[in-house]
């Protein structure tokens, strides 16, 4: 799947906005991601995983279990661990840092590839991967539907994308004037960082 197939899947879904966004990581932006919009519709998540998981295996080979980070990651974690053939787990905040929770482990031996939703920054990703470090298994790398940050963000793994878009983010003091002259809405789930 090209980059323009998949930003085509988020215009279709209605999910790649303009304006003035204030992300989770506080940071300002003309340029949204909804991708829950993209994840309400089953048929669209399938193309987009089946994708990520065509990435992965080109990238990193086998993998046995995909691991990615609660709640945005879920969705596109499970699909792509889906078209992978292997199992599925998500890491949760627990006294605010990601852990394996419900039982959840990590084999010894296992290869393990973590996968997330939209990178940004990195943060999220980053603390996802430190949770899995904490336990057995070969961590081979991490993998996003969209890196918004033009491959410019450590995430502390190898990182495959389907899209790498170079979206600019702003600190609110430090506004373009275009931007600073329009309202800022915050669309996201989570609270700022």
């Amino acid at each position: 799947m090209s980059q323009d197939e998949v930003l085509d899947e988020f215009r279709q879904a209605g999910a790649l906005l303009e304006g003035h966004f204030i992300l989770s990581s506080g940071l300002r932006s003309p340029v949204f991601l909804q991708k829950m919009r993209v994840f309400e519709d089953p048929v669209r998540t399938e193309r987009l995983a089946r994708a990520l998981a065509e990435a992965i295996r080109a990238r990193f080979g086998a993998v046995d279990l995909v691991v990615s980070p609660a709640v945005g990651g879920i969705i596109p974690g499970y699909e792509t661990a889906r078209a992978l053939g292997c199992r599925a787990l998500f890491v949760e905040r627990e006294e605010g840092e990601f852990q394996l929770r419900r039982g959840f482990e990590i084999k010894p031996g296992e290869r393990i590839v973590m996968v997330e939703d939209i990178v940004t920054t990195g943060l999220s990703s980053r603390e996802c991967l430190a949770a899995i470090r904490r336990h057995p298994g070969e961590l081979l790398g991490a993998a996003c539907l969209i890196d918004r940050s033009g491959g410019k963000a450590d995430v502390g793994a190898p990182l495959v994308s389907l899209c790498q878009l170079d979206i600019p983010a702003y600190p609110a003091d430090a506004l373009p004037p275009e931007l600073a002259a329009i309202p800022a809405v915050k669309p996201g789930s989570r609270g700022l960082a």
